[in-house]
Formats: structure tokens, sequence, C-alpha cells
């Protein structure tokens, strides 16, 4: 009897990649999968270790799945993707009960780990981080198969002070255009209609391979695939973000007018202190080009909150800039303190309770701007992709341009229409609250 596989993926929407192609590679193997863990032979947690809570949650998680292991009920217990890759001897020295450790560079690997394990011996698969990221037609969505991320580069050169990224997935590395090509027009063959690129850096795309910034040229051969409907840019860096590339989000219709921006703070002290490319006054100018270009763009960015030497004076400048800047989408995370991160071993430590309270300032003063954005919704018509049903219930969820899945908010639709899931939509915003919109069919 063929083993049953449950996959536990953790941590950002790159990770969830990487498990998809590991499901397609098992999927070709013959081996079926379950989402019950009672009903599993075998269990890969696809780990992450960004910050400390994502950490906990990897280990936590790998831990609850050795006592099922203890118990009996699984053949393998396998650990994967980041936590594997900067931890594995620690994971199993503490964590006896996984039988293979796959790291980031390794997930074509896959098959042949579980093939090993089955067959008793003990496994683990690396392979050098700056080898050509994996990139695999053929993947098992994971997200509905209406929407799918498409990663197009793996790894960072930017070293910011506070992140580990680099050491756990390596430098950066683009995907060849003509893979990524054959993986966008496998995904719409499958009835994905709307792709979502990412990568720790999507502004770079190319740079290591041709030479220059090929983003525009990607999003322009993506834009030419039949079926796929809406293409949505995350992870710009803003110093990177080029004429050219605007132009294209501008002219190109099938590109949302949305961009994931994220800045991680504004005064500029504490940006030269987390290693960020940039100041203040550019990120004031970028955001007035951008506006000025694409007059509707909804920009969505990231802040860390109580970064090492972050004076109050630091804080209140960056408060004014989120007040100033009115961002349509903005998320606030505490600072975390990273082993073998310069930030790490900076003085000036923030108390973690001076965090918390810096974050929820932020994130105070950016509900009240969320909500006059939202106001100024109401009455407008906006094209909807439908993402499911409202229980028992007249009503639809949907995402606009505006919402990227798992980050944003949605527009729930209340209609007696029959609608499918991953169908457009025009709709009529009738009502709002802080995150979400409200509205009713549009009928001309």
């Amino acid at each position: 009897m063929m083993m049953k596989i449950l996959f536990i993926s953790l941590g950002c929407d790159k990770n969830l990649v990487d498990t998809e192609m590991m499901l397609g590679l098992l999927g070709k193997e013959g081996y079926s999968f379950t989402d019950d863990e009672a009903e599993a032979d075998i269990v890969v947690v696809n780990t992450c270790c960004f910050i400390g809570d994502a950490k906990e949650e990897s280990i936590n998680t790998l831990l609850e799945m050795a006592e099922l292991k203890d118990s009996g009920q699984l053949k393998a217990l396998i650990a994967a993707g980041c936590l594997a890759q900067r931890y594995r001897e620690e994971i199993q020295q503490e964590i006896p009960q996984v039988d293979a450790v796959v790291g980031t560079a390794a997930i074509e690997e896959i098959a042949e780990a579980v093939r090993e394990v089955l067959e008793g011996r003990g496994s683990n698969h690396y392979r050098a981080l700056n080898e050509k990221p994996a990139a695999f037609a053929d993947r098992v969505l994971t997200t509905g198969g209406h929407y799918a991320y498409l990663k197009i580069a793996e790894g960072c050169n930017k070293r910011c002070t506070y992140c580990i990224i680099p050491k756990v997935r390596g430098d950066y590395r683009s995907v060849p255009l003509e893979e990524l090509i054959v993986q966008a027009q496998r995904l719409a063959e499958q009835g994905v209609r709307e792709l979502i690129l990412v990568a720790q850096e999507t502004t770079l795309y190319g740079t290591d391979l041709y030479g220059e910034k090929a983003l525009p040229r990607l999003l322009k051969s993506l834009a030419g695939i039949d079926g796929i409907h809406w293409i949505r840019l995350l992870y710009c860096y803003p110093e990177e973000i080029t004429k050219e590339l605007i132009e294209t989000i501008a002219e190109e219709p099938k590109i949302c007018h949305y961009l994931d921006i994220p800045i991680q703070h504004a005064a500029d002290g504490v940006l030269r202190r987390m290693g960020r490319r940039t100041h203040q006054e550019e990120l004031r100018q970028q955001i007035a080009r951008l506006r000025e270009r694409i007059p509707d763009i909804c920009l969505r960015t990231t802040l860390i909150s109580g970064f090492p030497g972050e004076t109050q004076a630091d804080f209140e400048e960056l408060y004014r800039f989120v007040n100033e800047a009115e961002f349509d989408r903005l998320g606030v995370f505490t600072y975390s303190q990273e082993e073998d991160t310069p930030a790490a071993e900076m003085p000036d430590q923030i108390a973690e309770e001076v965090k918390a309270f810096r974050r929820d300032e932020l994130m105070e003063l950016q509900q009240a701007i969320s909500f006059e954005k939202a106001e100024a919704m109401a009455g407008k018509v906006l094209e909807a992709m439908v993402e499911g049903k409202v229980a028992d219930e007249d009503v639809y969820v949907a995402r606009t341009y505006r919402d990227a899945p798992g980050v944003d908010g949605y527009l729930f639709i209340h209609t007696t229409a029959s609608l499918m899931t991953g169908d457009f939509v025009r709709v009529l915003v009738t009502d709002y609250n802080e995150y979400d919109l409200i509205g009713e069919i549009y009928h001309e």
C-alpha cells in the first residue's frame, strides 16, 4: 500500500512554493497526500526561522509530530526548510525522532529522502546554497487553484543587519525567464487566474543572469499568457523600483495597480543601522512618483518597531511619516533578535514591552488611515475575484486588486446569484469597515 504523506508548510509564501514543488515531486513517485495527521504515515514539516515566533512555531510543530512518531503512528518524520537548513545538527540532537533533514537548496531530493528513510537509512540532504534555484513546472497547488505564487528568485544580497535569510537561502539567484514562463503556462492550464510574483526581492530579478533588471521584461512575457487575468507584485525594495517598472505597471492591463514595498523604518539613523539602502527623502520621492503615475495604486509596506537603538524621537519620526505617507496597507513586526546577525550584537536593545507598545501605536494609527481609505471606496465599482462563499448566507468572499491573499482585507458580496471561486465580477461598494469592503453585483 502506498504511503500517505502529510505536509505542514510554515512561514512565508516563498516557502509555500517549495512545499508545492516537493508535493509535485512526491506525487510523481506515486505517494498520496492527506490533511489529517491521523491518516498520515509520513509527515514533512517545511519549517521557518525568520523571526523568533516562526522559529518557535517550527520547533513546536516538530515536537508535536515527534510524539506521533513515538506513539508508533508515523513511519517517518522529515524536517525541511529554513530551520532545517540553519539548525540541522541541533534538530538531530534534540529531536531524534526526525529521520531526515532536507536543506533549502535540496528540495528536489525530497523523494530520495523519503525513500531512504522508508528503507531504514539515515538521510540528510544539503546542497551549496548558491546553486541554481529549483524551479519545477509540475506543482501541487495548495492555494485553491485560482491563484498561485510564482517564485522568481532565491536568496538575497542585501545583507540587512537584522536578517538571517542570506545564511539559510544564499545569495540572490534568479530563475531563468524561460523556466518561469513554462511554469506560469502550466499554472494557467490548471486554472490559475492570478499570478503573485514573490522572491526575497523581486525588483532585482535578472540582474545576476542578464546584467540588468529584467522584471519589466518578465512581466510583459507573463501578461501574454492566456488565462492569466491578474499579475501581482510583492517584495519590491523601494530603491530598486525603476521608471521602466512603473511604466510597465501603469501600461499593462493585467498587472494589478498594487505594490508591496517593505520599507522597515523611516528614521535615517535607524535605516542606516538596519543596513537599508535608502533614506526618508528617497522614500517620499518614490511614493510620490508611484502615485503621480498610477493614481489608483495601492501601496503596502511593513515596518519593524523597536530596532536596537531606536529612540523615542526615532519612533515619533516614523509615526509622523506613516501619518503623512498614508499607506493603503501596513503591517508592523516587533524586532526579533536573531543570532548570527549584526543587529543581535548591537547595543541599546529595546525592551519587549516598548517594542510592543510602539507596534500597537503604529497599528492604531494605521487603523484610522485604513478606515479613511475604505470610506473612499464607497460608491466605486471594483473588479473582484471570488474566493468562496459564507456558509448558509447569500454572501461571497472576494478580493479586489487592492488585496493580496492572506495579508489584506476582503470584499463581501451580497447576492443571490451563483458564483464560482475564481470568477471575476464587477461590484458596487456599498459599505465598509477598517479593513474590509461590502458590496453588491454591479449591473450597468
